[in-house]
């Protein structure tokens, strides 16, 4: 691999550490440069999870130093997302992949409305520490978007950011740092997946992690500077080009300017 190809993974890395911690998606620019590298699909999914681990121990680590991170109701909400993300890595190889990008980025749109229509839901969100437990709705909530999440990961972030701040009720920030746990947790089961079937490029994902974790330090210290109603807009921004890319709107573009 020549050193602009190393360059170009570890910018993708950075770059998807912003993302990822900010808001979500950011495995929408790390997969296609993995598979430029060549990477088969499969390993390019799976090396991906490599980064992200690394990237969420880096911001984990940085809001709970800044007293953001409810680490207890955290690690509650962790089960049933690492329940159903094995489950999701397990038959990621069986599903129609097209198929769920375009179902997603359908999502995602609604869930734009939401957002852009109803600020204060995602401004005004009073939760600081998960108490006692959580209900069944939530479990199931979280099982799904685990399920999800071990199947192919883009996107993720920005479903589990809805139901922690729609659903449990945490304000932007502390859900931002609820959900990098989550992911840290539900990544490394799926990673081992991954990496049982050998798919997984290590070399590469390290690689890749190096810039993930770059991106991911300095997002989250911008993260709680800033407040929710920055992270808002970058959630706003990310989920309108997560949606757009999933819908295939980007490929139609290319083909009319062509």
């Amino acid at each position: 691999m020549s050193w602009a190809l190393y360059l170009l993974v570890v910018a993708a890395g950075f770059m998807a550490g912003i993302v990822n911690t900010l808001a979500g998606s950011g495995s929408l620019i790390t997969l296609p440069v993995l598979i430029l590298l060549g990477l088969p699909a499969n390993v390019a999914n799976g090396t991906n999870r490599v980064g992200i681990v690394l990237q969420n121990i880096v911001a984990g680590a940085s809001f709970r130093r800044s007293r953001m991170l409810d680490l207890r109701g955290a690690l509650l909400l962790c089960v049933p997302a690492v329940f159903g993300s094995i489950l999701g890595a397990q038959i990621a190889v069986n599903l129609n992949e097209e198929l769920m990008q375009r179902v997603i980025g359908a999502v995602m749109v609604l869930m734009l409305f939401v957002i852009v229509l109803r600020p204060q839901r995602w401004l005004q969100g009073k939760l600081q520490n998960l108490p006692g437990g959580f209900n069944w709705q939530q479990a199931l909530t979280l099982f799904v978007i685990g399920m999800y999440g071990g199947f192919i990961q883009a996107g993720v972030g920005i479903f589990l950011l809805a139901a922690l701040v729609l659903s449990v009720g945490y304000d932007l920030v502390r859900a931002n740092a609820v959900k990098i746990i989550i992911v840290l947790a539900f990544t490394i089961s799926s990673l081992l997946v991954f990496a049982n079937n050998d798919q997984v490029n290590w070399g590469v994902g390290l690689l890749l992690g190096s810039g993930n974790m770059l991106g991911a330090w300095m997002a989250a210290r911008m993260a709680v500077k800033r407040g929710a109603a920055w992270v808002r807009w970058v959630l706003i921004a990310t989920v309108a080009l997560s949606a757009a890319y999933l819908l295939g709107l980007f490929d139609m573009l290319a083909r009319m300017l062509n």
